[in-house]
């Protein structure tokens, strides 16, 4: 993962509304979410929604699919485990960690 896509997807999710609903999105897994579920879920108003997931699209955080009438949105769950390996990348000054990348408490 390239800096500027971790600026990118770092300044996306830095919102509270789109930390949520990107967790939210985390949680259904593959199956995804339709945006009326997740407004309703949520609280979030349909407008607001709408801009919300295109700024994590344009991260690259989310992808967008149509399953016939419906718009279904899936964590990109590559991109999540990419943003969280760069992160991790030097943890523990390059040494093996006692814990899992994910969990780094060096």
């Amino acid at each position: 993962m390239e800096e500027q896509d971790v600026v990118t997807a770092l300044a996306a999710l830095a919102q509270p509304v789109r930390l949520r609903v990107f967790r939210a999105l985390v949680v259904a897994g593959a199956g995804g979410l339709t945006p009326s579920a997740m407004s309703e879920a949520l609280a979030v108003a349909p407008t607001s929604l709408s801009f919300h997931l295109k700024e994590l699209t344009h991260a690259r955080l989310v992808t967008q699919v149509r399953d016939g009438r419906n718009l279904i949105y899936r964590a990109a769950f590559g991109e999540m485990n990419a943003l969280m390996g760069y992160l991790t990348e030097n943890c523990c000054q390059g040494e093996d960690c006692a814990v899992s990348s994910a969990s780094c408490a060096c």
